[in-house]
């Protein structure tokens, strides 16, 4: 009864859903990228993105790429906390992208180049875990464990939860060529940001001796129960059968307070009566959050952020590519419809997970990448990358325990990545590349939850290049990420007082990419 608050599920801010790139932040957005992952040191069109300095690189003309992914999503939570029916236990979710657009604009003339782009920074998908997650069937399987000196053995629930998150980038920004070595690059992303949250906690249950009893039936009998022996408790001190100013000595009565936080050594039968009266008002308060209830929220922001660029070019057939996204600052606003009731305050009022109106940080970081890109011979180039997130200086409005945390508290080093890509030129028109994209993350297993983790990874990606016409080219790419399983371990205990006992909860996934694009260029080509 320590938990007696139930249902603290802990959705105190949605999850971002990153395929390729930082926790929060997309890197995969070209088809080019996702058929060699080494672009940034790109002198294509997609270089708006990966690498805007480089443009300068086009001859004179109008440039254009329409790019397209399909993504899929394999997420996997699993928890052995000994009080889950059925644990150790699974809970699947799938995270589906079916349009995942990008678009890039570039118009060169002399030593200017202005460039736009449009395309998904952030998210881009939905998560949808049909059987809940850990944090929804904990806290019922605590409230079975409570009350299982009376009789219960077990419990039920139905629990749904569907999540999206997209954040849209729009791009503007100059390069300018220095000279044939240097070229640079100024420009800034007004990013608008949108999560929903939607899901269900209904029919939640308690088997009493074999039989299902509606759970907020069965903690209001309780509650009943608990009011009679406070009247009778009363009833039998001012009829003169006990002394009031004498010591509470009810074991069961003893039990009840502590688990609610009431009790105090050497409490009188007098104290123990209005305790025991304000109990039942409180357990009354908590079956309410047991009824049948639903979230439908949406949360959305802007923010703005700036970028710098430089290539440069100091050998023939070298080419080097430098960016840094500054951190974009947005807070985000709840717009809730209905909301997640968890807890109680202490005036006993329903504490809503997403309270409407409230505002909760949901920064993206700063980024810096640089690349190369080398011409081996006329047939073949190898490219690589590193990119760094500045994870650590951001603030993702991650809480612990219900508590709002800096990332620093809960990351211990920034996000890394390192690229390698090969293309070759197979004919005229045809060119067929490969790649490699390792992650290390740095995130701390206090971080890690069912709804928002970050895992090492390793990816591959291969496709190619067709020219269509002198002036279209089609790009093909197909990539897949492997995760590393992680972990988090921590000690719980059960609702009875019973020694401590250690919990593992995992986290898996794993991505699917399949992209495409048409990349046209208008009174220009790509210089030699």
């Amino acid at each position: 009864m320590k938990r007696i608050t139930l249902l603290l599920v802990g959705l105190l801010s949605l999850p971002f859903f990153s395929y390729s790139g930082g926790i929060v932040t997309n890197q995969n957005q070209s088809a080019s990228y996702i058929r060699m992952f080494a672009r940034d040191a790109s002198m294509d069109i997609d270089a708006v993105f990966y690498n805007p300095a480089g443009l300068t690189k086009l001859d004179d003309g109008f440039y254009l790429s329409l790019n397209y992914q399909y993504i899929y999503q394999n997420r996997l939570v699993s928890s052995d906390y000994m009080l889950l029916d059925g644990a150790p236990k699974e809970y699947e979710g799938k995270v589906s992208v079916p349009v995942f657009p990008g678009v890039y604009a570039a118009y060169k003339t002399g030593k200017f180049v202005i460039s736009f782009a449009w395309n998904p920074v952030g998210g881009g998908g939905g998560a949808e875990f049909d059987n809940g997650l850990p944090m929804f069937e904990i806290p019922v399987a605590d409230l079975a464990q409570t009350y299982s000196t009376a009789g219960v053995q077990g419990y039920g629930l139905n629990a749904y939860f569907e999540g999206t998150s997209v954040y849209w980038g729009y791009q503007l920004g100059a390069s300018y060529k220095i000279n044939d070595m240097f070229s640079i690059y100024l420009g800034g992303r007004y990013v608008t940001a949108k999560n929903t949250y939607s899901g269900y906690l209904n029919s939640i249950t308690l088997d009493v001796g074999g039989t299902e009893i509606p759970a907020r039936t069965f903690v209001e009998s309780v509650s009943d129960d608990i009011e009679a022996s406070s009247a009778g408790l009363a009833a039998a001190i001012q009829g003169g059968l006990i002394p009031g100013d004498a010591a509470f000595m009810d074991a069961t009565g003893i039990a009840t307070l502590t688990g609610l936080g009431l009790y105090q050594t050497g409490m009188t039968n007098t104290e123990a009566a209005a305790a025991l009266g304000t109990a039942a008002v409180i357990l009354d308060a908590n079956a309410a959050l047991l009824r049948d209830q639903e979230a439908d929220v949406e949360q959305t922001g802007s923010g703005f952020t700036p970028i710098i660029g430089a290539h440069i070019t100091p050998v023939e057939n070298l080419n080097i590519g430098i960016k840094y996204e500054f951190k974009t600052e947005i807070e985000l606003e709840n717009n809730t419809t209905q909301d997640f009731y968890t807890g109680l305050d202490q005036s006993l009022q329903e504490i809503g997970m997403f309270p409407d109106g409230a505002k909760v940080r949901a920064d993206m970081p700063a980024m810096f990448s640089i690349g190369v890109d080398y011409k081996i011979n006329d047939k073949l180039s190898v490219a690589a990358g590193y990119h760094t997130y500045f994870d650590k200086n951001a603030n993702y409005g991650k809480t612990v325990d219900g508590v709002p945390v800096d990332n620093d508290e809960v990351i211990d080093r920034n996000l890394n990545e390192l690229a390698l890509g090969f293309e070759y030129q197979a004919s005229d028109k045809l060119a067929l590349s490969i790649g490699y994209l390792f992650t290390q993350t740095g995130v701390s297993e206090e971080y890690q939850s069912g709804l928002s983790y970050s895992n090492h990874s390793n990816s591959i990606g291969f496709g190619g290049k067709y020219a269509i016409t002198p002036n279209i080219d089609a790009n093909v790419g197909f990539g897949y990420t492997l995760y590393n399983d992680m972990r988090k371990v921590y000690q719980a205990e059960d609702q009875l007082g019973n020694p401590t006992f250690q919990v593992i909860e995992g986290y898996d996934k794993d991505n699917f990419f399949l992209a495409f694009s048409l990349d046209f260029s208008l009174w220009g080509k790509k210089s030699e």
